[in-house]
Parts: structure tokens; C-alpha cells; sequence
């Protein structure tokens, strides 16, 4: 899969935003070009969506109330409040929110023929 083929949006988590400043520092310090910046983000990009693929297997249910969803360019967006998750060993997590962003991964049938 081509780069270009991954999805930003981890990029907007805490250890992205942490990269982007830390990119950000290293231009304004001219130690690194702004090409090299956008190459780092993209490895970023593919390394935290492999590594997720390969890595995760744990499974769970999720109950809550679903407060708002959306689809947009095959990205399905989901707000559910007051959730529950329940792990396999029967662990469960709570949040008063949560925003699940979905997506097709690259290996996903397109159901065209």
C-alpha cells in the first residue's frame, strides 16, 4: 500500500501531536527540511496503521448510547456516550465519550467486480 494510502487522523493523537512539534522545532531550527518532515509523518502514518493491524487481536463489546454518526468518503464516524467496553478477559473500561473513527482497510474487498 502506498503511503498516500493511510489515513492522517492518528496524527491528532497525543504521541502525533508530539511528533508535529517536535517536526515543527526541528524546521524552525532549519535542522530539518519540510519534505523530510512530511516523510516522517507519512512513516508515521503507515508504521502506527500496520502496527495496529498486526499487533492488536484483543476483541470487544461495546455498549453505550450512540449519540451521532456519520460516513464520508468511506470514513464512518461514530460519538458514543457514556460506553462501555468489555474486554475478552472480561475487563470492562468506561469514559463519559468516546469518538470512534472507522475506516476500510486497504486489504477490504470493494465489493466492485
Amino acid at each position: 500500500m502506498a503511503s498516500s494510502q493511510y489515513y492522517e487522523f492518528y496524527r491528532g493523537s497525543s504521541i502525533g501531536m508530539a511528533l508535529t512539534d517536535s517536526l515543527d522545532e526541528l524546521i524552525t531550527n532549519g535542522s530539518i527540511t519540510p519534505q523530510l518532515a512530511m516523510k516522517v509523518l507519512m512513516q508515521f502514518d503507515k508504521s502506527l496503521a500496520d502496527n495496529l493491524v498486526k499487533l492488536v487481536k484483543t476483541k470487544t463489546t461495546l455498549k453505550g448510547h450512540l449519540h451521532t454518526y456519520r460516513l464520508c468518503d468511506d470514513v464512518w464516524t461514530f460519538i458514543v456516550k457514556n460506553p462501555s467496553f468489555k474486554m475478552e478477559g472480561n475487563d470492562v473500561v468506561t469514559a463519559p465519550k468516546v469518538k470512534i473513527i472507522a475506516c476500510k482497510n486497504g486489504d477490504a474487498d470493494t465489493g466492485k467486480k
